[in-house]
């Protein structure tokens, strides 16, 4: 595998883990809320460690306030941005548009 193939697996298999134990709060009633307050900024600096430039900022904002707003934790944030990095953005996404 090349290391770009190798990042692209690291990127998913650890978002699919961050987007499991953000999602996991919502099995502890009450308790829940509480562990959201601390995933929240984890959650938002680990995706700005995950996906530079402006772009994994952005992304990190949101996923803060994904984890931190109650309800919105099934939301997969972390599949989401590596869906959009390797499958919509660049390249591939002007050669399925074009």
């Amino acid at each position: 595998m090349s290391k770009k193939t190798d990042k692209r697996v690291r990127n998913l298999l650890l978002g699919l883990l961050f987007d499991a134990i953000g999602m996991s709060s919502l099995l502890i009633p009450g308790l829940g809320d509480l562990l959201d307050v601390i995933w929240a900024p984890l959650a938002g600096w680990l995706m700005t460690r995950m996906y530079k430039g402006k772009i994994g900022q952005a992304a990190g904002i949101v996923t803060f306030i994904e984890e931190l707003v109650p309800g919105l934790d099934v939301i997969p944030t972390f599949t989401i941005m590596w869906v959009y990095t390797y499958l919509l953005s660049g390249k591939k996404a002007k050669q399925m548009i074009g």
